[in-house]
């Protein structure tokens, strides 16, 4: 056996969409996982899933929320050797609406997590961050150099962490990668696993259940001045994404390190061009109605994603096609995705 596959990883947030995915990607890899969840927004059924498949040799996991007692998974769970921090509200529009829950849950929860992680001695940790640190585009694509001026506090909250590790970076060597993500979509390549957010604020994922009449869809994006006045993203699969995690944990079992890198495709979609795509992979044409529009959206985001290449030897491998596929594949499986 590799000394790769003797290691263990915790996953925080491992109930949720990206959380579930990676956590079954790392397992498929030979990990051992220590999933942690407080499931105020997760969910225990893929978690109770995936521990099913792999075993409990492989799949432990533990209802603890970061801002109460973390402390506890770390004393049971000796030998972690890197922890993925994926557990945050990701809603733009809801933290505009709710700001002081995005930061004490968003940031502070980070600060217990990474209190309890220098206190227990683990050294490495890979961050899910965001484009939403950018803000608005001042270029195009947005390198990691990009001024970090967020639009709206999820963003700010997700910023306030990178700061924080950074600077335990530089002060107790705390080795780390910091994810940029842009739009993330799609299921699990065999539909098993996917996103059960209700309501979801994902686009593909929402035009999709619309194509299969499982809900009702409708634009929530504002007027912004693009070519078809729809707002633009980079839209990344979400195993491309959970791989990206993966190679990072084995840089940081074999080096030493403290990156921030961009995750997307390099590629930019108007909303109404990935609703296109949608209605030719489905077969479905929509009636585009729209409902109030989110707040703190930004015109434009498209990564650059030379860095992960260079770094990491990662690339997208998965069209939006393939996510839309994937989604389907899910949403007949499980058309109201996880029930608890």
């Amino acid at each position: 056996m590799s000394q790769k596959k003797n290691k263990k990883v915790l996953i925080t947030g491992a109930g949720g969409y990206i959380g579930s995915i990676t956590t079954y990607t790392f397992l498929k890899k030979g990990y051992e996982v220590v999933a942690v969840d407080n499931f105020s927004r997760g969910y225990r059924e893929p978690v109770s899933f995936l521990q099913k498949k792999f075993g409990e040799n492989k799949l432990r996991f533990y209802e603890a929320d970061l801002n109460n007692n973390i402390d506890s998974v770390f004393e049971k769970e000796k030998d972690i050797s890197v922890v993925v921090h994926f557990a945050a509200f990701c809603l733009v529009n809801e933290s505009m609406e709710d700001p002081f829950r995005y930061f004490n849950n968003n940031f502070f929860g980070s600060v217990r997590l990474l209190e309890a992680i220098q206190k227990n001695g683990v050294k490495n940790i890979v961050f899910s961050s965001t484009c939403a640190t950018y803000g608005n585009a001042e270029y195009l694509p947005i390198n990691e150099k990009h001024p970090q001026n967020p639009s709206n506090p999820y963003g700010e909250s997700k910023l306030l962490v990178e700061k924080a590790i950074k600077w335990l970076g530089k002060l107790q060597g705390l080795n780390y990668f910091i994810f940029r993500y842009f739009n993330v979509c799609g299921a699990s390549d065999d539909g098993l696993i996917g996103d059960s957010k209700k309501p979801s604020a994902l686009l593909v994922q929402n035009a999709v259940k619309g194509a299969l009449n499982i809900s009702e869809f409708s634009l929530t994006c504002p007027h912004v001045d693009t070519k078809d006045s729809t707002p633009i993203r980079d839209y990344v699969n979400v195993v491309d994404l959970a791989e990206a995690h993966l190679l990072a944990v084995e840089y940081l079992l074999k080096n030493e390190g403290q990156e921030i890198v961009n995750l997307g495709t390099g590629k930019g979609n108007s909303v109404l061009e990935i609703i296109k795509k949608v209605e030719k992979v489905t077969g479905h044409k929509f009636d585009i109605k729209r409902s109030e529009a989110r707040k703190g959206e930004d015109k434009e985001l498209v990564a650059d994603i030379r860095k992960a290449k260079k770094i990491l030897n990662w690339k997208p491998k998965r069209t939006i096609e393939d996510s839309i596929l994937s989604l389907v594949k899910w949403y007949k499986k499980h058309p109201n995705g996880w029930s608890k």
